[in-house]
């Protein structure tokens, strides 16, 4: 009985000491809501904040086995970057402990020191709790990868004009469709993190990806059941018939600069880079939200469309995860939408990151979450008025 129930006992006891216990390592967690007004001239771009996002992947930790199994430390730490948009306003919201709150206004404040960081309440908790109602309808989906995970997307060292060689901020189209957002439409954009350990990039299923993309074929795995037929079925052919050896492929001897074309090798270089780079798992979700009078759904199609800017045919695309939208099909179509609805809505009030993910290196999401350049003229995007400065030294205090 004991072995036979060993695994439906570790199911329950982990269950128990992560969320259910009432001293459980989940229940402990105490959550801040902070607010990012960028100062009034970024000039450097995302680049900056992909120095935030490096400072962020520090947290990660090495749990022992008091740790995972009575503390219930399954987990790494998480944090939620998020956007908000509302009345034509676009608002960068940090959903964080409150033990790492003073880390995460220190690489900001590194990076942006003209920046104002304030803490505000859950803006979620400003619209009912059950949604969708008689007032107020919405739709919403998941995001995932068409490519291999290791395969980046597009990022913003690629987003370059090529006359000036100025930098075209990737934001400024969803800033520009949140601008234009009318009263009473409101646009929640989320990436639920949790940093990955470094030796995430030694996983098997990236080696093979990254052998496929060095057209280097990996060995085939055989069992020893395998290696018994192979024995057999050579054994007496040995006593009549020469040995014979594989033939290598006449491509396999040369270099690989000259197996692969200019688009393999940048996409080689890119997907090498990002395994070289710390990594988040990221749940990326979007939902947009309306009064029944003037929901517009062609809202959903013009912000997906600016998330479009991310993808490469070439590399990795983000898209809609089908499952997770907000819509039915064939039968009962109302019902299923209403219940898709529903559960997005709830996954993401609470920040939910199960489900399918993605994962995104410090570059990637720099490059989909960073605060505008200056050259984002949107009113949409809130700047400080002034500079912000210390007292002068030789002040007089009486």
């Amino acid at each position: 009985m004991p072995f036979g129930l060993y695994w439906i006992f570790k199911i329950l006891h982990t269950d128990f000491v992560f969320i259910r216990s009432s001293n459980s390592y989940f229940r402990s967690l105490q959550w801040t809501f902070l607010e990012v007004i960028p100062p009034k001239e970024i000039e450097r771009g995302p680049k900056m904040m992909e120095s935030v996002f490096q400072g962020l992947s520090g947290v990660t930790t090495t749990p022992n086995n008091f740790d995972l199994w009575v503390d219930g430390k399954w987990i790494q730490d998480r944090f939620s970057f998020e956007i908000f948009g509302e009345n034509g306003q676009a608002h960068f919201i940090i959903r964080v402990q409150k033990r790492l709150r003073n880390m995460v206004e220190a690489n900001i404040y590194a990076q942006y020191p003209g920046a104002e960081i304030m803490e505000v309440d859950d803006y979620t908790l400003r619209f009912p709790k059950i949604m969708p109602n008689r007032d107020w309808d919405f739709w919403g989906t998941d995001f995932r990868f068409t490519a291999p995970i290791p395969i980046p997307i597009k990022t913003y060292d690629k987003f370059e004009e090529d006359i000036t060689g100025e930098m075209i901020d990737p934001m400024s189209s969803l800033m520009e469709v949140i601008g234009t957002l009318p009263p009473n439409q409101y646009i929640w954009m989320q990436y639920a993190i949790e940093p990955k350990l470094e030796k995430w990039n030694y996983e098997d299923a990236h080696k093979v990806v990254l052998d496929k993309l060095k057209k280097k074929e990996s060995p085939a795995k055989m069992n020893f059941l395998d290696h018994l037929m192979d024995v057999l079925s050579n054994f007496f052919k040995g006593f009549s018939a020469p040995p014979e050896f594989a033939v290598v492929a006449k491509n396999q001897d040369q270099p690989l600069e000259f197996k692969l074309s200019p688009l393999e090798k940048d996409l080689l270089k890119a997907t090498e880079e990002k395994m070289g780079k710390n990594i988040f798992n990221t749940k990326m979700r979007f939902i947009y939200i309306g009064k029944r009078e003037n929901f517009d759904k062609n809202t959903v199609g013009n912000f997906i469309g600016g998330i479009k800017q991310f993808n490469d045919m070439n590399y990795n695309q983000v898209i809609p995860e089908d499952v997770s939208k907000t819509y039915g099909k064939i039968f009962f179509k109302d019902v299923t939408a209403s219940f898709r609805k529903r559960k997005i809505y709830k996954r993401y009030r609470d920040r939910d990151p199960t489900g399918v993910t993605v994962l995104f290196s410090t570059k990637e999401m720099a490059t989909v979450y960073h605060f505008p350049d200056m050259g984002v003229k949107s009113p949409a995007v809130p700047r400080v008025a002034s500079k912000l400065g210390s007292a002068p030294a030789n002040l007089p205090i009486e």
